[in-house]
């Protein structure tokens, strides 16, 4: 009884306990032994009965192979212009102006860079090694780009050029290259006067002419 009960005259009423019994949950499984010799493995689960059959699984089981219809895409027929093959299968001028270009430009490229090394090694002699290698560079970079760039761009004209007569002649021959490699050398220097004009296009002629014959002969 607290003081406040005391002057109130206020009873407290006791608080009765109760405890409550308590109860334990019994546990009544017990495991199955395991047996190493009795187990599957996936072999025999795959083949089992309930199990179903592994090739059913796949997206065309079921299906009649025999009334199976095929979509079959056929590749584009070669060029049948006479004397257009050549050391690669051609589809036609389109195949022939990115096969051309890129051999041309890579060659190109490749007999730049080795022009460069040869003139930045010759610039350079007797200067030191850092000296030296930063000439080759230049003369590399410098030689290299320009070179394949022109002769690109050259081959691009003619390949244009040149199935452009093919295709209004009805056959590639050797005059087809030799006039589409003309053509192609006075445009390309066509702002420099008519004397470069006839120059480069003597000389890509020449060129187009012994591919012409060079192809003729191997392939």
């Amino acid at each position: 009884m607290s003081i406040w009960d005391k002057l109130t005259g206020r009873k407290s009423t006791p608080t009765a306990i109760h405890d409550s019994p308590s109860t334990t949950p019994s546990d009544t499984f017990s495991p199955t032994p395991f047996n190493p010799q009795e187990a599957q493995d996936v072999s025999s689960f795959l083949t089992g009965p309930s199990f179903a059959d592994p090739s059913q699984l796949h997206p065309l089981a079921g299906l009649n192979q025999q009334t199976l219809d095929y979509l079959s895409l056929e590749d584009s027929a070669l060029s049948d212009l006479p004397g257009s093959q050549s050391a690669l299968p051609s589809r036609g001028w389109s195949d022939d102006l990115c096969y051309g270009t890129g051999v041309t430009y890579l060659t190109a490229l490749t007999m730049g860079g080795a022009w460069g090394l040869q003139e930045g090694l010759r610039r350079s002699n007797g200067q030191p090694p850092k000296l030296r290698l930063n000439s080759v560079l230049n003369a590399v970079t410098r030689r290299g780009p320009f070179l394949g760039n022109s002769a690109g761009v050259i081959a691009m004209v003619y390949n244009g050029f040149n199935s452009f007569i093919g295709h209004t002649r009805g056959k590639h021959d050797s005059a087809n290259s030799i006039v589409a490699g003309a053509l192609s050398g006075m445009i390309f220097k066509s702002t420099r006067g008519i004397r470069p004009m006839m120059i480069s296009g003597g000389i890509v002629a020449s060129v187009a002419g012994a591919w012409a014959v060079t192809r003729k002969a191997l392939f």
